[in-house]
C-alpha cells in the first residue's frame, strides 16, 4: 500500500500532466479553426479547375501528347504518404500506417517507392524496411503552398522520366474534429473523367494545348496542397481529441487518487486516537 508522501507526489504528477494535456487541447483547437477553414477555402479552387480541365479535355484532339495524361503499363508505383511530424494526436499516423500497409500488401519492394511527408511515417517506414525514395519534414500542421509545388516537382520528375509509372497520394481527409478518413487517390497520370462537370463551351488563347499544358500542373499542386491542409487539420483534430480524453482521464485520476489519500489519512488519524484512548484507559 502507498504511503501519503508517495501519494501526494503522485497526485502533483498527475496534476501537472493534466495542465500540459489541457493546454496543448486549447492550442490545438485554436490551431484546427483556422486549418479547417484554410482546408474547406481550397476546394472550391480545385473542383473548379477540374472542371475546366475535364471541359477542355473532352474536346481536345491529341490529348495523350500531354505528358501528364500519358497512360503507361504500371511497373512501379510511388505512394506520396501525407501524416504527421508530432506525436499525441491519437491514432491519427497509426491509421495511416495501417492504410499504407494495406496498400503494398503482397507487392514487391521494387515494385513501389515511398515519398513519406512528416517525421513519423519516415520513422516507421524506414525502420520497417519499406522502401522510402523521398522525404520531406517540418511543416505536417502548417503546410503551405510552396511544400505543396516542391512535392509535385519531385513526383512529376520521377513520373515523366519514367523511374514511376503511376502516382498515388494517400493523405487524411478532415471531416470533423471527431473523424478523420484516410484515403487515396491516383495523382497521375491524370484522369479526370467526372459525372458532375458543367456543359458549355469555353475559348482558349492562344490555343487548347497551350493552356492546359499550365492548368495540368496547376491542378496537380492544387490536389496536393489541398491534401496537406487536410492532413493538418485531421492531425490537429486528432490531438485536440487525444488531448480532451487524456485531460478528462487525469482529473478522473487525481480524483482517485484524492479518495485513496484521504482514505490513508483517515486511517491514520482513526489509529492515533485509539492509540491514545487506550494509553487514557491504561492509566486508569
Amino acid at each position: 500500500m502507498s504511503s501519503a508522501q508517495d501519494l501526494r507526489k503522485r497526485i502533483k504528477s498527475v496534476t501537472n500532466t493534466q495542465q500540459i494535456t489541457k493546454a496543448m487541447k486549447m492550442v490545438a483547437s485554436a490551431r484546427l479553426r483556422r486549418a479547417q477553414q484554410k482546408a474547406k477555402g481550397t476546394e472550391p479552387y480545385t473542383e473548379r479547375l477540374r472542371h475546366m480541365l475535364h471541359q477542355s479535355m473532352s474536346s481536345l484532339d491529341g490529348g495523350a501528347d500531354l505528358p501528364l495524361l500519358t497512360v503507361r503499363p504500371v511497373n512501379k508505383v510511388a505512394y506520396v504518404v501525407v501524416g504527421a511530424d508530432k506525436g499525441l494526436a491519437g491514432a491519427y499516423t497509426s491509421n495511416i500506417i495501417k492504410y499504407v500497409q494495406s496498400l503494398l500488401k503482397d507487392t514487391p519492394t521494387d515494385a513501389y517507392g515511398l515519398f513519406t511527408v512528416g517525421r513519423k511515417p519516415t520513422e516507421y517506414f524506414t525502420g520497417h524496411g519499406y522502401s522510402v525514395v523521398s522525404e520531406l519534414q517540418g511543416f505536417s500542421d502548417k503546410p503551405g503552398f510552396h511544400h505543396a509545388q516542391d512535392i509535385v516537382e519531385q513526383v512529376k520528375t520521377m513520373f515523366l522520366s519514367g523511374e514511376v509509372d503511376e502516382v498515388v497520394l494517400v493523405y487524411t481527409k478532415f471531416v470533423n474534429s471527431l473523424l478523420q478518413e484516410v484515403t487515396h487517390e491516383r495523382l497521375l497520370p491524370l484522369s479526370l473523367e467526372s459525372d458532375t462537370a458543367e456543359n458549355g463551351e469555353s475559348l482558349f488563347y492562344p490555343d487548347q494545348g497551350s493552356v492546359l499544358e499550365q492548368l495540368l500542373p496547376a491542378y496537380v499542386e492544387s490536389t496536393v496542397y489541398n491534401a496537406l491542409l487536410h492532413g493538418a487539420a485531421s492531425e490537429l483534430g486528432a490531438r485536440m481529441t487525444a488531448m480532451t480524453s487524456a485531460t478528462d482521464n487525469a482529473g478522473e485520476l487525481i480524483g482517485t487518487l484524492h479518495l485513496e489519500y484521504n482514505k490513508l489519512r483517515q486511517a491514520g488519524i482513526t489509529n492515533e486516537i485509539s492509540e491514545i484512548v487506550g494509553g487514557a484507559n491504561a492509566l486508569q
